[in-house]
């Protein structure tokens, strides 16, 4: 066995390698250091709680790590998998004891362990990686796509997209599929029911976007929440808004910039009718319709392919950014290693032309040089997609297991940590009593996503449980 004298930096960097398969003395270190930690330290903290606040991106990696062994986790018995398969598909709620002396003797917990590890694909390709789609196409060059000069072999897997794309929004609808994932190569779409995230209606988040896109959105009533000031497409200027933009009118003709200037309305005409109505209008100097058009345009450049570009779609208006999102021809890449390949469907449910999947799970021991000499330290590594349903679902398991003692070191997907903005702001979080019983995460799960989002921009980096409670750093 090898030892180390620091065990874990959350702040540590990017350092990707080829790794071999561990084995049991495998080194913790060298995991951390596998592991796509943020570069940055976490700078939101917490203090001890018996729940962490939902965390809605998608992570691609937990490093889970205690001074109790994670040797439980290997070598399920096929009943025990199958039993797991099983709970997963029938939702079983599974209640664990406080504390569970011998993991390994535990078949109750194993196969909950199991039951946790399970997620839904479209499509299913062994030979490609199809999550991440951002920023993956050096990860698919070279790999066999057949259907990337055949238009029919892309139309056919364009149509069978489809039937599985409508086939989870109309779960969704129907309350019986929490939230599901459309993962794009330029975007992705969180799909999340009403009731979760503290709003009562269905809500779609699309993160990032481009002018490009959100002018694709123009029949569609959205807004961007992260952009101050920003306003539904359809909604009319009030009247305060007109004097604001007249005022910045008047800023503008005086040589006076302002850096923070709201984007310039549609109706700019209108707001200098009440000038004329004074008999002032030549002595203000008016915008020119090119002034304001590139003004304009600049302002929503800006946040292109920026976390402030995400766009936000509720109530009804999700169904027309479904029909919207299967005809978009620009969905899918027509050239480069991913072209002519549908968007990848990450979902916690079955639903039509799913495939099930299980996630990676596997546990290495090392040594670890302490004041006073060296103790034993266990990990066990998860490998993505992992949804927000299964990071508590994980913790869940292993407070039982690991006597109530663990540390998580989680990689975030990060064009998905946007997710965590408050998608209600506007409204109070009244999502609460919409029925998620019959949507196939354990209720303790639900609770914790119907939670209004707090974490923003950011995502849990880091989680901690000590004595049964947790603390966690985002």
């Amino acid at each position: 066995r090898c030892c180390f004298t620091q065990f874990l930096e959350p702040g540590c960097e990017d350092k990707p390698s080829v790794r071999a398969e561990p084995t049991g003395g495998a080194d913790v270190l060298a995991l951390t250091k596998d592991l796509h930690l943020p570069v940055a330290v976490p700078k939101v903290s917490s203090s001890p709680s018996q729940e962490f606040p939902a965390d809605w991106s998608i992570k691609t990696r937990i490093l889970f790590m205690s001074s109790q062994p994670f040797t439980w986790t290997e070598h399920l018995k096929a009943q025990e998998e199958a039993q797991g398969f099983a709970q997963h598909c029938r939702a079983t709620e599974t209640t664990l004891p406080p504390s569970v002396q011998d993991p390994r003797l535990s078949r109750e917990l194993r196969c909950a362990f199991q039951q946790s590890l399970v997620y839904w694909l479209h499509p299913s390709l062994p030979w490609l990686p199809l999550f991440p789609r951002i920023g993956a196409d050096r990860k698919i060059a070279g790999k066999a796509c057949p259907w990337a000069q055949d238009e029919a072999l892309q139309q056919v897997l364009k149509n069978d997209w489809s039937v599985s794309f409508t086939s989870l929004y109309n779960l969704l609808k129907a309350q019986l599929c929490p939230y599901f994932y459309v993962c794009c190569s330029q975007f992705t779409v969180l799909f999340r029911a009403a009731g979760l995230a503290g709003s009562d209606v269905p809500t779609a988040a699309i993160a990032p976007t481009t002018r490009g896109f959100r002018e694709a959105l123009r029949s569609i009533e959205f807004s961007l929440p992260l952009v101050e000031g920003s306003r539904t497409r359809k909604r009319k200027i009030s009247e305060e808004n007109l004097e604001t933009e007249v005022a910045d009118g008047l800023r503008e003709s005086s040589g006076v910039e302002d850096a923070d200037e709201p984007a310039p309305s549609d109706d700019e005409d209108e707001s200098f009718s009440w000038l004329e109505e004074m008999g002032v209008q030549d002595e203000v100097k008016k915008p020119d319709a090119v002034s304001i058009q590139l003004r304009r345009e600049k302002q929503e450049v800006q946040v292109d392919h920026r976390p402030e570009s995400l766009a936000l779609v509720r109530g009804g208006d999700t169904l027309p950014l479904l029909n919207l999102l299967i005809n978009c021809r620009s969905l899918v890449a027509v050239a480069g290693p991913q072209a002519g390949l549908p968007p990848t469907l990450l979902s916690p449910v079955a639903f039509r032309g799913g495939t099930m999947h299980t996630l990676k799970a596997r546990s290495a021991s090392a040594r670890a040089r302490v004041p006073g000499g060296l103790e034993d330290v266990f990990s066990l590594e998860v490998l993505g997609p992992i949804l927000p349903h299964t990071v508590p679902a994980l913790a869940r398991v292993l407070g039982p297991a690991q006597r109530g003692a663990f540390r998580a070191v989680l990689s975030t997907h990060e064009p998905s940590a946007v997710f965590n903005t408050h998608p209600a702001a506007e409204q109070e979080a009244v999502g609460s009593h919409q029925d998620l019983s019959a949507c196939g995460l354990h209720p303790k799960t639900v609770d914790q996503l119907r939670q209004c989002p707090t974490l923003g921009k950011s995502a849990l980096r880091l989680l901690e449980m000590k004595d049964y409670a947790y603390t966690w750093k985002a």
